[in-house]
C-alpha cells in the first residue's frame, strides 16, 4: 500500500508523459489527490530516477478529465500552442440557472471542446439530449468543436484548426 501522492510519485516518473497525465489525471480525480502533494513529495528525492519527467508532468495534470480521452484531448491542445484550457466548466444561463458542464474549454471566449464517445452516436435519447444542449450553448454565445475517437487518434489536426479558428472568432489573439 501507497499513498496517493507516492503512487503519482512513482507512476510520473516511469510512464511516458501521455500515459503519465492519463494516468495522474484519474488518480487526482479518484483520489482528490493534489498535484502540489507530489511535488512536496519531489522535493524529497530530488536525485529520484525520472525525476524530470515528473517535473514535465505536473503542471499537466488536471483532476478535472473525466476520460483518458479528455486528458489526450487537453495535450494535444496544450502542445499545439493554445492557451491552456479549463476542465468541467459549469456553463449558467442569464439568471444563473445551470444549463451545461462542458469538459474542457475557456471560459473567456466561450469556446468548448467536447469529446463525445460512442454514447453520444447512438443512443437517440443521448443524441437528442445532446442537441438540445448544443442548442442552448449556442443561444448563450459558446463555440463548440465536438471530437469523436477517430478525430483525435487519425485527424488532430482537424480538432486544432478548429479550436484556433473558435478562439480567434471569439476574440483570442493567438501567436499561431
Amino acid at each position: 500500500m501507497t499513498t496517493p501522492a507516492r503512487t503519482a510519485f512513482d507512476l510520473g516518473r516511469r510512464l511516458s508523459r501521455e500515459n503519465a497525465v492519463v494516468v495522474l489525471d484519474a488518480l487526482c480525480a479518484a483520489t482528490g489527490l493534489r498535484t502540489e502533494e507530489v511535488i512536496e513529495l519531489s522535493d524529497l528525492h530530488p536525485g529520484a530516477r525520472g525525476i524530470t519527467r515528473l517535473r514535465e508532468v505536473l503542471p499537466l495534470v488536471d483532476g478535472g478529465a473525466e476520460s483518458p480521452q479528455e486528458s489526450r484531448m487537453r495535450l494535444l491542445l496544450i502542445d499545439n500552442g493554445l492557451p491552456q484550457p479549463e476542465t468541467q466548466i459549469v456553463v449558467r444561463d442569464h439568471c444563473g440557472s445551470f444549463v451545461a458542464r462542458v469538459d474542457i474549454g475557456w471560459e473567456q471566449w466561450k469556446v468548448a471542446v467536447e469529446y463525445d464517445g460512442a454514447q453520444h452516436w447512438t443512443d437517440p435519447a443521448q443524441r437528442s439530449k445532446d442537441i438540445d444542449r448544443h442548442a442552448e450553448l449556442t443561444a448563450l454565445g459558446w463555440l463548440i468543436i465536438r471530437v469523436s475517437a477517430d478525430q483525435l487518434r487519425t485527424r488532430p489536426h482537424i480538432i486544432l484548426n478548429r479550436a484556433r479558428t473558435a478562439l480567434r472568432t471569439q476574440g483570442a489573439h493567438l501567436n499561431s
